[in-house]
């Protein structure tokens, strides 16, 4: 079972640590079923430990959600409910996702592989996870039908009584085809049929065998068997729904939870039960107490089939240097080896360890036991490099699934995450060399792989080895790159997200000796990154001037150590790891460390930098989904000013000197840097902005000094398009389409006394939007008003949310007291926190 402790008691949040990964809960004590007294804390206790079982049958699947934020009402009076498809931008960074086209662009699905996933997705009352028949490729791609599904769905005056004879006619025709199948009562009416298909499926025949099934069915049994969906020829019948089969259709996931009045579950069931004339569906505390007992009815249909999971090997040396009674790691109370399992592929796991230093345990199953490395570097990501691998004790089969922390002072002590795991076909292995290829999660970090570890020193534990990506796979083709390993966010052993960081100015130093060494140069932003800010043009400009084009993207200051560039946001967050394209490579600034500030921008086909594309890419955290978006939305790296350069700080020095300098040093670049030109003509830069639909241009003082952190009258922005950073403080519920999401949303702008109101924002959201910051503002819902003086019609049925999201909006103009007139949504600023809005004049 994961742990699960709190890091404090507050009843209505607290932060908890499950399997590794540390997230906040709150509302535990809020009552999701009302005719049951169902709490959140109850579901998520459901799903910690219902996960052992459940994972296997959706591991690998993107999960559609059916959420219910407000509870599922009663059978009188049922609540309302939206169904959640891409996941939310606040979802933590581990929460495993991929990308599926739809026809409004892609939208990120999530993948459950472990338990803190599906602890966070009944955080976010996802009740009901629907899932397909497919998994993901280990590209990342659709893959084939694995499993084919009927629902059997009864009309008015059938039941599951019905269902079960149903059930069994079509299990007497799939035995004949050679295909198994497996019951699941449906937790709401009727029950499903699942059976395993053989390799290279599409489901387009996978759906095409179900429909003939479901009419040869209704052919012998019309009494009782229908196989259209029209409501006039099911009263007393049961519909066989075969177009579940559908790649673009999704079923009920087993062991999930309904959201009808009463909290039962999908529950898979043996062909026993099905002759039970008092069949009925489960409630998930009869499902949890029947797992128990007689575990999985359906195990032979999960990702894992055949594994074996038992306390199995010979680990006198695994289990002389631990404690059950002191480590939540699995230890056996037997040392010797299992007798060998099913005629499965044996499996792998790589586990991700920060224990006293950082390393990735690599285990394989080999006569019974995990064979185990620490590998202090990971996988090597290419051929063109060897990473160390040191043989450890081998660890029990069991150990395959271990996540959480192991207490600090137990050997190798410190939090434990699986990074990948799935199986693996060997070619050699002899006592100094291992040659196989292994086959991730679909979708995960590691894909498929042929691997080499090659010992160079010593013999058994503590030896040493290479571990080699090989340059062809087993078929003699090239392997591709794959993906660098990269650690997940540290704190004290647990996994948490990085937290935002708030923007201030440095105060200046008077002793501060200038210019600093060039030493001094490569911590200089260790703690702070503060560009100099432009204010909205208020005044007519001086001259001399220049312009250059305002970007419409982020800024941030790029730190170059001679190789290498790294990137820290104007929060003071180094963003480095999220825009490879411009970090992973040398971009050309020469030998010398420097300090830079430029703007990182998302071109769109039009070639017109797109803030809201660039969106897409700024909460990205895994590697693997910032490796796969970087191809479809790449950045550039817009340079516009110099701090320091040749062991020397510029900021003191004129603007214009600090050009010349720039210019110089960027003259060899590569992209995707870009040094855009400059104006000394206001009116034609305004002019080329116009013409290529740019959001306006930046006036400039040549002679000014850099002033870090402060809104300096030497920049002042131009905008052809007026726009206005905001703070979320409610939410208007939405009628008609809107119904599930909302109409518009209230918005607020810090003033001298506190957040003054601004008026509100209804248009400009697309429907992924919409759905999407339902799920971000969900848990910022709040009792109290956030600001002052909202007019009644505006505050009627408002949900005011914790004033803690900064969003941007287009607009025409401010009325005399203060409020956006013609306000349009343009999207979040995770970049930006409500401190650091100011009303534009």
């Amino acid at each position: 079972m994961a742990d699960a402790r709190a890091d404090r008691s507050a009843s209505k949040e607290q932060l908890v640590t499950v399997g590794g990964r540390r997230l906040k809960i709150t509302n535990l004590d809020k009552v999701l079923y009302p005719e049951t007294g169902t709490t959140k804390g109850e579901v998520i206790a459901y799903y910690t430990r219902i996960g052992a079982v459940m994972i296997p049958h959706v591991t690998g699947r993107p999960v559609t959600r059916k959420r219910w934020p407000d509870g599922v009402g009663t059978d009188e009076h049922p609540a309302q409910s939206f169904f959640a498809k891409d996941l939310e931008p606040g979802a933590p960074g581990w929460v495993h996702r991929l990308p599926i086209p739809h026809s409004g662009g892609p939208k990120d699905y999530p993948l459950i592989g472990d338990v803190p996933t599906l602890v966070y997705l009944a955080q976010v009352a996802s009740l009901e996870l629907h899932v397909p028949q497919w998994r993901f490729t280990a590209e990342g791609t659709r893959g084939d039908a694995d499993r084919l599904v009927l629902d059997l769905d009864p009309g008015p005056g059938a039941g599951l009584a019905e269902c079960a004879q149903v059930a069994r006619w079509a299990r007497e025709i799939l035995g004949h085809m050679g295909l198994d199948p497996y019951p699941v009562t449906s937790g709401s009416k009727g029950m499903q049929l699942y059976c395993a298909l053989p390799p290279g499926q599409r489901s387009e025949a996978a759906s095409a065998l179900a429909h003939e099934l479901a009419r040869a069915i209704e052919a012998d049994h019309p009494d009782l068997v229908v196989s259209t969906m029209k409501k006039d020829l099911r009263g007393g019948k049961v519909l066989i729904d075969w177009s579940q089969n559908n790649t673009a259709k999704t079923t009920i996931a087993p062991y999930s939870l309904r959201g009808r009045a009463h909290p039962n579950v999908a529950a898979p069931r043996t062909w026993e039960e099905l002759d039970d004339p008092e069949l009925g569906q489960l409630s998930f505390h009869e499902v949890l107490d029947r797992v128990d007992s007689i575990g999985d009815p359906m195990a032979a249909l999960g990702v894992h089939a055949g594994a074996r999971s038992a306390d199995d090997a010979p680990l006198r040396a695994y289990i002389a240097k631990r404690s059950a009674a002191r480590t939540p790691e699995p230890v056996p109370d037997d040392p010797s080896a299992e007798p060998p399992g099913p005629a499965t592929l044996p499996i792998f796991v790589i586990q991700e360890h920060h224990a006293t230093a950082l390393h990735w345990d690599f285990r394989l199953e080999h006569d019974g036991v995990l064979v185990s490395w620490a590998v202090p570097r990971g996988v090597p990501h290419s051929s063109r490099r060897n990473n160390l691998a040191i043989m450890t004790e081998d660890h029990p089969m069991s150990y395959a699934v271990f996540e959480g922390t192991i207490p600090a002072g137990e050997y190798g002590g410190g939090s434990v995450t699986i990074w990948d795991d799935g199986r693996y076909e060997l070619e050699k292995w002899r006592e100094d060399e291992i040659i196989a290829t292994l086959e991730g999660r679909p979708g995960g970090p590691l894909g498929r792989v042929r691997l080499a570890l090659i010992r160079t020193d010593g013999h058994g534990e503590k030896s040493s080895w290479l571990l080699h990506r090989m340059k062809t796979d087993a078929e003699g083709r090239v392997q591709p790159d794959g993906v660098v390993v990269e650690p997940s966010p540290q704190a004290d052993g647990i996994v948490v997200e990085p937290a935002p960081q708030a923007e201030t100015a440095p105060a200046e130093d008077p002793t501060a000796t200038w210019p600093p060494t060039r030493e001094d140069l490569r911590p200089m932003l260790s703690t702070s990154a503060t560009p100099e800010r432009a204010k909205l043009a208020a005044r007519r400009w001086g001259d001399p001037v220049w312009a250059e084009a305002k970007w419409d993207g982020i800024r941030a200051i790029g730190v170059w150590d001679g190789s290498r560039l790294r990137l820290v946001a104007r929060s003071g967050n180094d963003v480095t790891a999220k825009y490879p394209e411009v970090t992973e490579i040398d971009v050309g600034l020469g030998p010398e460390p420097a300090i830079i500030d430029g703007e990182i921008v998302a071109i769109d086909e039009n070639g017109r930098p797109s803030f809201p594309l660039l969106q897409s890419r700024m909460n990205l955290q895994r590697p693997a989904e910032i490796a796969r978006e970087r191809t479809r939305t790449p950045v550039q790296y817009h340079l516009f000013d110099l701090l320091a350069a040749d062991g020397h700080d510029l900021t003191a020095r004129p603007l214009a000197d600090r050009r010349t300098m720039l210019e110089r040093l960027a003259a060899r670049v590569t992209a995707p840097l870009v040094l855009p030109p400059v104006f000394d003509d206001v009116d034609a830069a305004l002019q080329a902005s116009r013409r290529f639909d740019l959001e306006g241009i930046v006036v400039k003082d040549p002679a000014s000094t850099y002033r870090r952190g402060v809104r300096s009258e030497s920049w002042l922005k131009v905008k052809l398009t007026r726009t206005q950073e905001v703070v979320i403080v409610g939410i208007r519920p939405g009628q008609g389409g809107r119904a599930q999401t909302f109409g518009s949303l209230l918005l607020g702008i810090p003033g001298p006394d506190g957040l003054d109101y601004a008026g509100r924002v209804g248009t400009g959201f697309s429907d992924t939007t919409l759905r999407s910051l339902m799920q971000t503002l969900a848990p910022l819902h709040t009792a109290e008003r956030p600001l002052r003086d909202v007019p009644a019609l505006d505050a009627r049925g408002v949900q005011w949310v914790r004033p803690e999201l900064v969003g941007e909006v287009e607009f025409g103009e401010f009325t005399p007291g203060g409020i956006l007139r013609h306000s349009r949504w343009r999207g979040l600023r995770p970049d930006k926190a409500p401190e650091d809005v100011v009303r534009e004049s």
